[in-house]
């Protein structure tokens, strides 16, 4: 696509003040975001968050209500969807039934009226895999080949920005991850920047290299995706991306970097860095850490638990087996349904339910949040999505 030289500067999307309100409803708040240049970002949420408006904002199909939209140097915020270099991916896919792939990814050419279009779409058919089928219709190819299609139809406009709004909603899981990867490679092939929404933390996980997690029309939080899950800073975020156990504890004491902690008669250690809390003595704070994380000892294996870890007690009250590890909810004094993650590699059959079982694990794995937070915040919301 041909672009002026303003927008050829760079290809950051800008978000500045944006807002978008219907009536008295307001969609999305005022919100400052950036879309480093050439970077997969991921907008991630529960329905009716604000993601797909935020989307749409950037594609000029919805007219912000405050703040500006910045492609690169150029303010688009006035000009119509086709005057922008950005092109959109819908999960319907939206081909053309009656042509041939070939015709559907070269009609943006053959409309802008270009004649000689072979090379290019050829080579556009190479880039997602589907150049030997070329000559057939939509009807005949699978939902997976179906979204290649639409994404070489709309990255064949050369544009700066292609924007994804739930591209792979329509797919079964097994090809779903296939497709994550297949864009993750497509996107760092050709090095545009992607902008993705989705409300699967999994697909958001494995594709992006920023992630914007949304709440009721505002940005919970900003991150790469292993930093967003290991130090989460809200219970909305630590709730709804992954799966984490939030122990309720009051301060005791300062050790040194570390914070000791009370909960239910038992002293956890947190680290000072990973905690979003204050640290008051007498104050309340939410204790986290992953299921993952923890250890899991019969009662009767106590005492070989190395020294310094954090440790609780309590009993097994439901086991599931999913293959690669098992899920354990455990009632503990702090915690009713403490989950863990164990892989099957030596699996203990006495770990059953009704065993008194010592959850441990590292200090290091623990994270603290502001007690003052919903503690089952995004926990609805994942289920909802």
């Amino acid at each position: 696509m041909k672009t002026t030289d303003a927008t050829d500067r760079g290809g950051d999307v800008r978000l500045s003040g944006i807002s978008k309100t219907y009536g008295s409803f307001t969609a999305v708040h005022p919100l400052d975001l950036t879309v480093p240049q050439g970077s997969f970002f991921a907008l991630l949420g529960a329905s009716g968050c604000g993601k797909t408006t935020t989307l749409r904002m950037i594609a000029g199909l919805e007219e912000p209500s405050t703040g500006t939209v910045h492609l690169g140097e150029q303010d688009v915020t006035a000009l119509p969807p086709y005057k922008r270099p950005v092109n959109t991916v819908f999960q319907s896919y939206a081909l053309f039934p009656h042509l041939d792939i070939f015709e559907n990814v070269a009609f943006g050419l053959r409309r802008r009226g270009i004649k000689s279009v072979k090379k290019q779409v050829e080579e556009m058919l190479d880039l997602v895999q589907l150049g030997e089928q070329a000559r057939k219709k939509p009807h005949q190819l699978s939902g997976g080949q179906q979204q290649r299609v639409a994404v070489a139809r709309a990255l064949i406009n050369h544009p700066k920005v292609l924007l994804l709004d739930e591209p792979l909603g329509a797919l079964d899981l097994k090809l779903r991850r296939q497709m994550q990867l297949e864009l993750k490679r497509i996107q760092t092939e050709v090095g545009i920047t992607f902008v993705h929404v989705t409300h699967d933390q999994e697909e958001a996980m494995t594709m992006a290299d920023t992630v914007a997690v949304m709440n009721g029309g505002r940005v919970e939080q900003l991150g790469a995706p292993a930093d967003l899950y290991e130090n989460p800073q809200t219970t909305f975020v630590a709730n709804f991306l992954g799966t984490s156990n939030l122990i309720e504890a009051e301060v005791d004491a300062r050790s040194g970097d570390d914070i000791v902690v009370k909960a239910a008669g038992d002293k956890l250690i947190l680290p000072g860095g990973r905690s979003s809390a204050p640290a008051t003595t007498g104050g309340k704070v939410l204790v986290g850490v992953r299921p993952e994380k923890i250890g899991l000892a019969h009662a009767d294996e106590a005492g070989s638990i190395p020294e310094g870890r954090n440790r609780i007690a309590g009993k097994i009250v439901n086991t599931s087996f999913i293959g690669v590890s098992t899920q354990y909810v455990v009632d503990c004094a702090a915690c009713p349904e403490f989950e863990v993650y164990v892989q099957n590699i030596d699996r203990d059959p006495r770990l059953v339910p009704g065993a008194d079982v010592v959850l441990h694990w590292n200090p290091a794995h623990t994270f603290g949040l502001d007690a003052a937070q919903d503690i089952d915040a995004g926990v609805a919301e994942e289920e909802a999505a």
